[in-house]
């Protein structure tokens, strides 16, 4: 310790900074390796790591590693939504409609998608985002008992007067070789924390996780690469029901991680009404808003480009 002076040089009983600290805590945190995570847990508790969002030290102890301040500025959408989709309508659409007596965007109303509604809890877009990644290339999935699973249920709570009381969930699927090289489906972990929630705020609900219902069949390309019709095509033909008895007659509730344009969404519905699906409703943690994103990937960035806009690729 005595090697990891904290910012004055000063013996180690004197106050250091949170500089200091934090060169402290990533030192301990180093043993985790030769100790099995004993020194590395203990250290959690005595000093509360940086927020893994902002980068703020923590001054309160978290299990998801975020403080509370990002979780508070992840709020729910308050734009007017497609009553279908989800999408946000903008001001001129939203007059629009309602002036014609509609509630849904002119895409749904051009092509309708094969499921029932489509709902999210928040904009996918700064803190969530950064959660959200967390989650799948970090594999916090800590993050998801903690933190975002309180948003899943009140996405999935936003059906409540709308889908049956009795739901089969199917988390969208990876591919196998995706799945395994990650160690888990992150549609899957965000599905079951929001339905821990669900237990115990409607216990009166029947939901079955039933994550073998759907599998991908076909690797595709990353979809943020391609425009929207590109992603349609090549997400025909990924998808298929097995056991189809799973959800004959049923209604099936599909979560994902995140809506973009909705292709995936499209698909999978498509797919499960085809295997005899009484109804299929949408949630997903987040939405990526259609006037905010263009769907063309800028060479060698990070960024994905949709049409009016721009998102980190996802």
């Amino acid at each position: 310790m005595k090697d990891v002076q904290l910012g004055s040089g000063g013996p180690p009983g004197q106050y250091l900074g949170a500089a200091g600290w934090r060169a402290v805590t990533r030192v301990l945190r180093s043993c985790r390796s030769a100790t099995g995570g004993a020194v590395a847990d203990l250290v959690n508790v005595i000093f509360p790591s940086d927020c893994r969002v902002c980068g703020a030290p923590m001054v309160a102890l978290s299990k998801a590693q975020v403080c509370e301040s990002c979780v508070a500025r992840v709020g729910a959408q308050t734009d007017v939504l497609c009553s279908r989709c989800g999408d946000a309508m903008g001001m001129e659409s939203a007059r629009f409609a309602a002036g014609m007596g509609m509630t849904e965007c002119t895409m749904c109303r051009l092509a309708p998608p094969e499921f029932a509604k489509a709902v999210a809890f928040a904009v996918y877009d700064d803190e969530v985002r950064e959660m959200l990644h967390l989650l799948k290339f970090n594999g916090m999935r800590r993050i998801a008992d903690h933190v975002l699973g309180d948003g899943m249920a009140a996405a999935i709570l936003k059906l409540e007067d709308e889908a049956a009381s009795e739901l089969t969930v199917v988390p969208v699927p990876l591919f196998a070789s995706r799945q395994r090289s990650r160690g888990f489906n992150q549609a899957q972990v965000l599905a079951e924390a929001g339905i821990a929630k669900l237990r115990r705020l409607r216990p009166s609900w029947k939901l079955q996780m039933r994550p073998d219902v759907l599998c991908r069949v076909r690797d595709t390309r990353p979809l943020f690469v391609l425009d929207p019709g590109t992603r349609r095509k090549s997400l025909r033909g990924a998808f298929r029901v097995e056991p189809a008895d799973a959800i004959r007659g049923r209604e099936v509730l599909l979560v994902d991680d995140i809506l973009t344009t909705g292709a995936t969404a499209r698909e999978c519905s498509r797919v499960l009404m085809r295997a005899g699906a009484a109804k299929v409703w949408v949630a997903t943690m987040a939405r990526a808003q259609a006037e905010s994103v263009r769907v063309r990937a800028d060479s060698g960035s990070n960024v994905a480009r949709w049409d009016m806009g721009a998102v980190k690729s996802f």
